[in-house]
């Protein structure tokens, strides 16, 4: 290990010099094993790192995220897959170890954000996880450790190129820490704040039941949200996030975007979806690409000029915008939460069509009345958690 290590330039290529460093003089607490990471690459590997830490901590499970610019594009922790699931996520062919599910629902949250991906692991890096990112469009990855025949198949991706980093396990950083803005520092304390269950007790809805997955799904939202450029909001089920709305200046904007990205996931499992006669030699991100505009109003202009023909082997028939209607209706039990208050209860209006069930916010506004009131409405189950969780 090294106290400093040089990167080729910052967020641009005009941005030189650049590179990381430990102000105290210590050692930095990674080790790159292959290639060179990039600043925004350092950004997404220490982000991704504590988020997946904190929801292996938070869930026992083994955790993986999927990271862009700075914000999560999927994050989600080892629970079983449908048979369904993995054939959307394209892993049906693969041996899937708890690590390898982990990734593979993280990866396949929001396949189209993923592609390009820096990836967290919260356990030393196995055989099946590696041959999963092998074969995915990926700039590399952060994980405790790796097995000798999982770093061997890593470094061959990229052409030897691909960017692994071994985090230590054991670094902690200082209570307070520091950032520059147009040549001024800000000092602030560090978020060390715990979530866990505890955060979900007060519950202000007439439904008071949340039962054990609804714990552990709005645990996931909440870490997410944790390191989510704000505002966000994070829809989550079965063990993972499925739509994750970043960066938005408005609350309703945010679960308007995180609710469209869980839509897409739904409605990637629907019998249409899954019959899609694709050619066999179609590439995974061009099915991605092809599968999302089939879903949306694009679609008729795409028949219309036949390009179906570069992925299909014929004309498929059109997901209508009743059968859309009927399939999302079926959508249930999801989780949401927000790293702020919601102000209006349009949020949760927006929510319900969702099939969201579960909510978890601070809580605080003058409108909380309302947003209550909503919630009772639909039959949701509300809980005030108090805390903010802002990341900027």
């Amino acid at each position: 290990m090294a106290n400093e290590l040089a990167l080729k330039y910052g967020c641009n290529p005009n941005q030189k010099p650049s590179r990381i460093f430990m102000a105290d003089g210590s050692d930095l607490p990674i080790t790159v094993l292959n290639g060179k990471p990039g600043y925004i690459n350092f950004l997404d590997a220490f982000n991704s790192w504590q988020l997946v830490m904190e929801l292996t901590a938070a869930t026992g499970l083994p955790a993986a995220a999927s990271f862009k610019h700075v914000s999560p594009a999927g994050a989600a922790v080892a629970v079983p897959m449908s048979d369904t699931l993995k054939k959307i996520y394209f892993v049906d062919d693969l041996e899937l170890s708890p690590l390898a599910t982990a990734y593979a629902r993280a990866r396949g949250a929001d396949r189209m954000s993923s592609y390009g991906d820096f990836i967290a692991l919260s356990e030393v890096c196995d055989v099946p996880t590696a041959l999963m990112i092998k074969r995915e469009v990926s700039d590399g990855v952060i994980a405790p450790g790796y097995t000798d025949e999982a770093l061997e198949i890593l470094k061959s991706k990229r052409k030897g190129s691909y960017n692994i980093i071994q985090m230590d396990e054991s670094y902690r950083p200082d209570p307070v820490e520091h950032k520059q803005c147009f040549g001024i520092t800000f000092e602030q304390g560090r978020n060390e704040l715990k979530i866990d269950a505890d955060l979900l007790k007060n519950m202000v809805t007439d439904n008071k039941e949340l039962p054990d997955f609804a714990v552990r799904d709005l645990l996931i939202s909440l870490i997410t949200l944790k390191y989510t450029q704000s505002n966000s909001v994070c829809y989550a089920k079965d063990g993972q996030a499925i739509g994750i709305g970043a960066g938005q200046q408005s609350r309703i904007h945010c679960t308007r975007l995180a609710g469209n990205k869980a839509d897409i996931w739904w409605l990637r499992q629907h019998p249409k979806v899954l019959a899609l006669p694709f050619k066999e030699d179609i590439r995974r991100p061009d099915r991605d690409n092809t599968i999302d505009v089939y879903i949306s109003e694009e679609w008729e202009d795409v028949v219309a000029g036949d390009n179906w023909k570069f992925a299909f082997t014929s004309q498929p028939e059109p997901l209508t915008r009743e059968e859309k209607k009927q399939w999302l209706a079926q959508l249930t039990d999801v989780s949401l939460g927000s790293d702020a208050f919601f102000p209006f209860g349009d949020n949760i209006e927006r929510a319900r069509k969702s099939g969201v069930k579960y909510v978890a916010q601070p809580g605080g506004s003058i409108r909380d009345d309302n947003v209550i009131e909503t919630c009772n409405k639909y039959g949701m189950a509300m809980a005030f958690t108090g805390i903010r969780l802002f990341h900027h």
